[in-house]
Order: C-alpha cells, then structure tokens, then sequence
C-alpha cells in the first residue's frame, strides 16, 4: 500500500506562481517503490528525476515541464547526506539536474529570505560548484548560473562530454525576476 499526501506551501494555501510541488509518500516497502519511481513517473514527461543526494530523507526530484519542480519525499527511512560532487564524465549530466533543480527550488524561495539564499548559496558551492572548480561562492541566483554555465562548460572539454541543454533551455528563462 501507497499513501500519497500533498504538503508544503500548496497544500497550505500558501504557494505562488512559482511554488513546487512536495508530496509525502508513505509505504510498506520502499524498495519496491522506490525502484518503480522512474517509470511511474515518466508518462508525466520528466525533463529530469533523481534522488536528492543532501536531503536527510529520501526526496525523489522532478522537474516537468513549465518548468514546474516536484518533490516526492518518502518517509520511513533516513538518508544520509551525501559527499560533494567529483566531477567526472559519468556524472556530468547528474550534476547538471541538479544544478537547475536546485536553482528552481531556490528561485521559488523569497527574496526577502536572504539567510535561506546565502546559506543554500554556500551549500551548493561546497557540493557542486567548488568540485567544478568554481572559485567563489555565488551572491544570487543569477551569479550561480553564470559561474555554474562556465564551469560546466570547462567541464565538457575536460571530459570529452556534451551535456544536454534541455534543462538549461526549459528552466534558465523561469529564473527571471517576476
């Protein structure tokens, strides 16, 4: 059995234009659907899905079209955080959905809330940017995509890899301010 919740700031009435989406998944085996998550969730025509390596519970991101970000957080068993990124030829596009999951998930966030941005910020130079050999922590959303777009572009050449441009294309326009 699968019980699916909506929570966060939708099913609070307190979401926006650009809110996510969190649901809470509880289930007797986590195994089982777990494994199932991307094929279920495909017809709903993910530009990208992946476990989210900092969460202390196992968050199961998308990102649909729009772009809208969804987040599928299955509850029961802990996880632990994860290291930061070693950049290689294999990880390459994992890194880069990622980056723009994140930077979608932050964009939602209120500017106002500048702890919450500069602490996100400085996470997300430690883990992803600085092994991408980005050498400062960003100060904005928008400094995150210049210095992340450059590194990932040494990171091609490095590596002898194209990255697809779909997420960049779909979500780096949504960044705008309103």
């Amino acid at each position: 059995m699968v019980d699916v919740r909506l929570v966060g700031s939708r099913a609070e009435g307190r979401s926006h234009e650009r809110s996510d989406w969190d649901f809470v998944v509880e289930t007797g085996d986590f195994d089982a659907v777990a494994s199932a998550l991307p094929s279920l969730m495909q017809p709903l025509g993910c530009l990208s899905q992946q476990w989210d390596p900092l969460s202390p519970d196992w968050v199961w991101m998308l990102m649909l079209p729009g772009p809208v970000k969804v987040d599928l957080v299955m509850v029961g068993r802990p996880h632990s955080f994860e290291p930061p990124y070693v950049p290689s030829a294999r990880n390459l596009e994992a890194i880069d959905m990622h980056f723009w999951d994140w930077m979608l998930w932050l964009r939602s966030k209120p500017l106002a809330n500048r702890e919450l941005h500069e602490n996100e910020l400085n996470k997300l130079f430690v883990h992803l940017l600085a092994p991408l050999g980005v050498e400062a922590v960003p100060r904005s959303v928008g400094e995150a995509v210049a210095s992340y777009l450059d590194a990932r572009d040494r990171a091609e050449a490095r590596f002898r890899v194209k990255v697809p441009r779909h997420l960049e294309e779909e979500v780096a326009p949504a960044l705008q301010p309103l």
